[in-house]
């Protein structure tokens, strides 16, 4: 009798046990991917985030040019009177 107390004691929390990991156990397949795809996501945020940089590099390097070349106009437009 002794026994199948103990028994049931011991197994019984392993089969709970088992039963509350299976699902876990299910979806990390599903996981592993859904992972996966964040990790690509990423890589292409950071690509499209260096994209930018260089683009706003680009727009301030332009402006600058824009304001020079209106000073020299300015110049220009005051020496013809």
């Amino acid at each position: 009798m002794l026994i199948w107390i103990v028994l049931a004691v011991v197994l019984l929390p392993l089969v709970v046990l088992a039963l509350a990991v299976r699902p876990v156990l299910a979806r990390l397949p599903r996981l592993r991917r859904a992972a996966v795809a964040l990790q690509r996501r990423a890589a292409e945020a950071e690509a499209l985030r260096d994209t930018a940089e260089a683009l706003q590099r680009r727009a301030e390097e332009v402006q600058r040019r824009l304001d020079t070349t209106s000073q020299r106009l300015a110049v220009i437009k005051a020496k013809r009177g």
